[in-house]
């Protein structure tokens, strides 16, 4: 296994290994042979069942009666003796006849014995012509039908629920043709990724360009989910990309089952797989995508089933069995990880009517509440079992991020009246800008990590997302403080865009140094790729939204120009191994969140406000836009979940 120093971890992304189905070659082989003499066995037991029934019927010579469930016919006896008017009693009719019958219908049943064991002869030769793969389709195709028929019996139809008020899914067309022309550029961008998905890697999670084949890491087990699929809905919806998302939804009304053994991380598959689907819901109104959604939250419930509450890492979809991240501190839960649920969770029981779960994500709340923490400060890391934090390492990057995004987001979704979540969100950025908030020598500011009590003057990709975050957040902060951290925004999305500055593709590295004279440059060489992260676009857009400078419309340009002329392919787009190299080596990986997020945050930085409108919309961690659950539209207050 890859040890933990070499991955780039991540509460928004987990450890690329890759332990799908390919890592096991020969139980899959094992597999197809035993199911073919599963088959053959079958029918090797009904000839001889057919053999057995010909050879020891019954023998009419030995009995008069072949007994075929049919009772000898009583009828009346008249006494004819007696003028035929009186009833003697009753009479057995035809015996001699009866005898006849019976033969030839021991005949007939024996004609169609000899019949069916034939029949079975000719279906067994065939079969034993059909390739390995024909009968494994086959098999599976009867599998198919019984979990579909499965599925009949078990689906409940969902309660109907009102649509919160939804405002601006299709519009946001620029004006100015410069502006028009860039955003029609990042749509061609999304056309390319998707189609050639659509060609080479449809029905896996993710595509790799280059080899032009499928592509999958262990954070989605080892099962084709259609990652990308559910990821790009709602980005091929705002971009008027209508044929694609019906390909999507077609795919995903046929093919997407949650009934497989497989072991997912919990944490994505609700970002991306519960977060992708209720947005594709809430823009297009399919009833299909809402149905999946809430059945993928079923099989994500016991990974709850801790001794806090705190939900395992990583959940086995068919047996429910959870467990943690071997690499991850004393066995612990992750904070960005069991942190980041709130916003899906409240939308699911919204939706069902169902408190569960709501009171799933406010148990995770109201035990952090309880914890002491070290200079108030949430370390990332938190023992399911005993409660307690693991090692005091705290960032607002990877394992801790999104906790902090989704405090928030969990206010602005609920129409700003879930003040205990801003409160919580109000005291973490406090505590994070005293003790992790810092100035370079060259002016930079920086968000730096605590380790083992001191700071490391290090700032990740992912901890880039902080400055749209800080800009969302201003509004409604304390003590009068919105311009302050409208400013911090600023300075973060500065900071964010010299680090792609200061590369020779003008694309940033996953992690860079502020120390010595070396600021806003990675040093180690596992520190240097580019896997389409969109943590930066991220903060120009709510930065442009904010401000309307135009210098974050030029920044995201860009970006956009870099990402088009280095990582796009012939097959897609793939991400580099060194943004300081003049001819990098590519990856071979399309991320998908590189169409969910990375492409549509481009696409909304060159849209009118009026597309997805921030006062309407609340986007997820994944980019996935969810509507704000305005009270006065909704049932939400008469709902006791919610209450």
């Amino acid at each position: 296994m890859t040890t933990p120093a070499l991955l780039p971890l991540s509460g928004r992304r987990l450890p690329p290994l890759n332990l799908g189905a390919s890592a096991f070659p020969h139980h899959r082989a094992t597999l197809r042979l035993s199911e073919k003499f599963i088959l053959l066995l079958i029918l090797s037991a009904f000839i001889t069942l057919c053999f057995g029934a010909f050879f020891f019927l019954p023998d009419s010579s030995k009995h008069k009666r072949f007994d075929l469930g049919l009772e000898d016919v009583l009828i009346p006896h008249v006494d004819t003796s007696k003028g035929g008017k009186n009833l003697g009693g009753f009479l057995i009719h035809g015996q001699g006849h009866d005898e006849h019958r019976h033969r030839e219908e021991e005949e007939r049943l024996r004609n169609k014995i000899r019949a069916d064991h034939e029949k079975a002869l000719e279906e067994a030769k065939e079969k034993l012509k059909k390739s390995r793969d024909e009968i494994q389709a086959e098999i599976q195709t009867e599998k198919n039908k019984v979990v579909q028929e499965l599925k009949k019996k078990d689906s409940k139809p969902l309660p109907p629920v009102p649509l919160p008020n939804l405002i601006g899914i299709n519009s946001g067309e620029p004006a100015d043709l410069d502006i028009r022309e860039k955003r029609n550029k990042v749509k061609e961008m999304m056309k390319h990724a998707w189609d050639n998905y659509r060609q080479y890697g449809w029905g896996h999670n993710e595509l790799k360009p280059i080899a032009r084949k499928g592509h999958s890491t262990n954070i989605f087990g080892n099962s084709q989910m259609g990652a990308t699929i559910v990821d790009a809905l709602d980005t091929l919806y705002i971009m008027g990309l209508h044929d694609e998302f019906r390909e999507g939804q077609e795919w995903i009304d046929k093919n997407l089952d949650f009934s497989v053994n497989s072991e997912v991380s919990v944490f994505e598959v609700n970002i991306r797989f519960i977060g992708g689907l209720l947005a594709a819901y809430y823009l297009s109104g399919q009833e299909v995508f809402k149905i999946k959604a809430v059945q993928l939250a079923g099989k994500l419930l016991p990974a709850f089933n801790t001794p806090t509450g705190i939900p395992w890492a990583m959940v086995n979809l068919k047996s429910g069995v959870g467990r943690n991240w071997g690499w991850a501190s004393a066995g612990s839960s992750i904070l960005a990880e069991f942190g980041t649920l709130h916003m899906e969770f409240v939308h699911l029981s919204y939706l069902t009517g169902d408190p569960v779960y709501y009171n799933k994500v406010m148990h995770i709340r109201k035990l952090l509440q309880k914890m002491d923490r070290p200079n108030g400060l949430y370390p990332n890391y938190l023992n399911p079992r005993t409660g307690r934090w693991g090692q005091h390492h705290t960032s607002v990057g990877g394992l801790g991020d999104s906790f902090y995004e989704y405090l928030l987001k969990a206010w602005l979704m609920s129409d700003k009246t879930d003040t205990e979540a801003r409160k919580m969100y109000d005291d973490a950025i406090e505590a994070i800008e005293k003790h992790l908030i810092r100035k370079s020598n060259g002016g930079l500011t920086f968000i730096g990590e605590w380790k083992n009590g001191h700071l490391e003057r290090k700032m990740g990709h992912l901890t880039c997302f902080a400055g749209g975050m800080f800009a969302l957040g201003a509004d409604g902060s304390r003590d009068d403080k919105a311009g302050h951290y409208l400013q911090l925004g600023a300075e973060i999305a500065h900071t964010c865009h010299e680090s792609y500055d200061r590369t020779t593709l003008k694309l940033g590295p996953e992690a860079f140094k502020f120390d010595g004279g070396v600021e806003a440059v990675a040093v180690r060489q596992n520190e240097k790729y580019y896997i389409l992260r969109p943590e930066v676009i991220e903060t120009y857009w709510y930065m442009w939204r904010f401000t309307h400078d135009p210098k974050y419309r030029q920044w995201g340009w860009e970006a956009t120009q870099a990402i088009d002329k280095y990582c796009r392919v012939s097959g897609g787009f793939s991400g580099v191994k060194d943004v300081y190299s003049s001819s990098p080596t590519y990856d071979d990986v399309q991320q998908s969140f590189f169409l969910a997020e990375t492409l549509k945050y481009l696409y909304l930085l060159f849209s009118n406000d009026d597309l997805l409108p921030l006062d309407n919309w609340v986007f997820n961690t994944e980019a996935h836009p969810l509507p704000v659950l305005h009270l006065a539209n909704t049932t939400l207050s008469g709902n006791p979940a919610y209450r």
